[in-house]
């Protein structure tokens, strides 16, 4: 399967190039900088913006499936509105270029803890990482909004704390947008194999999963 990897060099996105890859997949690597991702394997490095509509387009021509780690801007600034432009503009490429699907690293944020209430929302949400979130939360009620008019995507939330650590192989997913019992904490690795499954299904079109380790 040939992949193109948008926001390959970050936490999440290396460590999806290097699953995906260690199953044997052919993985274009695409970031600003166009380093490689530390990763064994079919993976090429390539330079590329996502929100250049014609670069995705030309990057993204016979891939059988695109992948997304993007994240919003952390300079300070309020990342809500540039970051759903941003994924308008990637997923405009996408579209031009004939990706089939598109597997997209969400957040936690907008999962339900109860009724009518999302994480973010709830009093202990720490204020540093709000903004982020709801720039999560923006792109998902964008993508919903706009379904008709975009490829084929799949939307991927971690668990609330996720970070480096060790393939265990053993998680948990659930579709739709409540959070799952007990979702405290993923390994980037096991939420790699969990989103490069998706990647290879492509069983949840255009439908909201998350990921969690097991209880």
């Amino acid at each position: 399967m040939k992949i193109v990897l948008f926001g390959a060099t970050g936490m999440i996105g290396s460590r999806i190039a290097a699953e995906a890859a260690a199953r044997g997949h052919s993985v274009t690597a695409v970031s600003r900088s166009g380093a490689r991702p530390k990763a064994d394997g079919d993976v090429t490095a390539v330079s590329g913006d996502a929100g250049d509509r014609e670069q995705v387009a030309t990057l993204v021509k016979g891939a059988d499936v695109v992948a997304s780690a993007l994240v919003p801007a952390r300079d300070g600034s309020d990342p809500r509105a540039s970051f759903v432009a941003l994924y308008h503009d990637f997923l405009s490429g996408v579209r031009a270029g004939g990706g089939p699907r598109t597997v997209i690293v969400g957040g936690a944020g907008s999962l339900r803890v109860a009724p009518g209430l999302r994480l973010v929302d709830t009093p202990d949400f720490p204020p540093a990482f709000k903004p982020e979130a709801l720039a999560h939360a923006d792109v998902l009620d964008s993508l919903r909004a706009n379904a008709a008019d975009l490829p084929m995507w799949t939307y991927i939330s971690p668990a609330p704390q996720t970070g480096p650590g060790v393939r265990t192989g053993a998680f948990r997913v659930g579709v739709g947008d409540d959070l799952l019992p007990h979702a405290g904490s993923i390994s980037a690795e096991d939420f790699a194999a969990a989103f490069v499954d998706e990647v290879e299904s492509g069983a949840h079109p255009r439908q909201r999963l998350s990921v969690a380790q097991t209880a």
